[in-house]
């Protein structure tokens, strides 16, 4: 038995097959699956390939679901159509058409509703594979759900659009934060030091081999992430907090600093990563787990928030999240952004610093955001936000930054974010 279709290779498979039922049948995002343990079972490097093939199908589903529809006289039920649809993904991939095959066609006889349906895998899947070299890179890239294209459309128009989509498609390459020297890490782990001091590695690896790892010398974090902690600039001594702390990267940067920094995040569970993080890099913080809303401390020299919001900056590292969300809870967000940088100012004080950001590609998540808070808060005004290595077009109305998918396309891309650095009347 071929290694693709014994139980070691059918592993992966089938768990990245019940992450995307999950999240095209139930609109759960990977996240909440991944936390919950859905990859557990399977080793290290089980637990890589599974999530890496449920992420590259969900980039790829509509190419997927087009090239497919040229042999399927009827839409198949959805957990066949997802076997159907990672395993055009790995034949895309260059993965050898006879595992590829053997093992869709193992893994739908292994459901007693679609066995019955072995044969009509078998079929489509080889002529998928013969298809392929001369029909898969003329499809069309993917783009976004309606409801999300029309308002990146009508903020930054169709070219820019479609340029965010082919970012989108290319996916990710994997970005690391240094502790201290950036190209000491670049060198160490065979990457390149960005502009702005993030270190890019073109390919992803497993980020636990990577040297460095253990020491704590870096943390992974894309580069726009990583800016406005550095916006910020904290200063040794300083009181910062950082509001709405997990997964914790802002708040290595800023314990780096040698600041005294406060990090508070709802969630227990998500905390607990901010402590693992924080342990490995060798950096302290005081942890709280506490509703920001209603949070009450001594002032703070400067506080990061980075609020809540869609995450539609991040759809070339997760694209669940066209899938796990309609744009129904838009409005909720909004409002709890605003509600949160009132809070942030009440927690600052006189003369003191809020860096506000999103990882979000929505003006009303952004832009929207701090022209509200300047209606609301007269005195507060927008500095200057001109982190090392930035491009100056980079610049947004009405002050600070604004990064998309599409720039540095050359070097990788990068998330999305708005990103602004206020100062409180003294």
């Amino acid at each position: 038995m071929s290694r693709d279709t014994s139980q070691q290779g059918l592993a992966p498979r089938r768990a990245a097959l019940h992450l995307l039922d999950q999240v095209t049948g139930e609109q759960r995002p990977m996240s909440e699956l991944l936390s919950e343990g859905a990859l557990d079972h399977l080793d290290p490097e089980g637990r890589a390939r599974a999530q890496r093939l449920a992420t590259q199908t969900l980039r790829g589903l509509p190419r997927a679901d087009r090239m497919l529809a040229r042999f399927l006289q009827k839409t198949p039920p959805l957990h066949v159509r997802n076997i159907l649809r990672l395993s055009t993904i790995e034949l895309a991939g260059g993965e050898a058409a006879h595992g590829v095959v053997n093992a869709a066609v193992a893994m739908v006889g292994m459901n007693k509703r679609t066995a019955g349906m072995k044969g009509l895998v078998n079929a489509v899947l080889r002529k998928v594979a013969a298809d392929l070299p001369g029909g898969w890179d003329k499809l069309a890239v993917p783009r976004l759900p309606k409801w999300l294209r029309e308002p990146l459309k009508a903020a930054y128009g169709p070219q820019v659009v479609a340029e965010i989509e082919r970012a989108h498609f290319a996916g990710a390459p994997l970005d690391l934060t240094a502790k201290t020297d950036p190209q000491a890490v670049a060198e160490a782990v065979g990457g390149t030091v960005l502009p702005t001091g993030t270190v890019r590695l073109a390919k992803g690896r497993q980020v636990s081999g990577l040297p460095g790892y253990e020491a704590g010398d870096w943390w992974v974090q894309d580069a726009a992430a990583a800016l406005p902690a550095r916006m910020l600039a904290a200063q040794p001594g300083e009181r910062v907090l950082d509001l709405c702390a997990a997964p914790g990267g802002k708040t290595l940067q800023l314990a780096a600093t040698g600041a005294e920094v406060t990090a508070l995040d709802i969630s227990d569970g998500r905390m607990g990563r901010v402590r693992q993080n924080l342990k490995r890099a060798g950096l302290s913080a005081d942890l709280v787990v506490a509703d920001a809303l209603t949070y009450e401390a001594a002032p703070f020299d400067a506080i990061l928030l980075d609020a809540p919001c869609s995450a539609t900056g991040t759809i070339r590292r997760h694209p669940d999240l066209p899938h796990a969300r309609d744009g129904s809870d838009f409005q909720k967000l909004f409002q709890l952004q605003a509600a949160l940088i009132d809070r942030a100012l009440a927690l600052l004080k006189p003369g003191g610093r809020l860096a506000f950001c999103t990882c979000s590609l929505l003006p009303d998540e952004g832009e929207v955001q701090v022209e509200a808070a300047l209606a609301r808060h007269p005195e507060l005004r927008v500095e200057a936000a001109d982190p090392p290595g930035m491009d100056a077009t980079w610049h947004s109305e009405p002050g600070g930054l604004r990064l998309r998918p599409d720039h540095w396309a050359d070097r990788g891309g990068m998330d999305g974010f708005y990103m602004a650095l206020l100062r409180k009347p003294a």
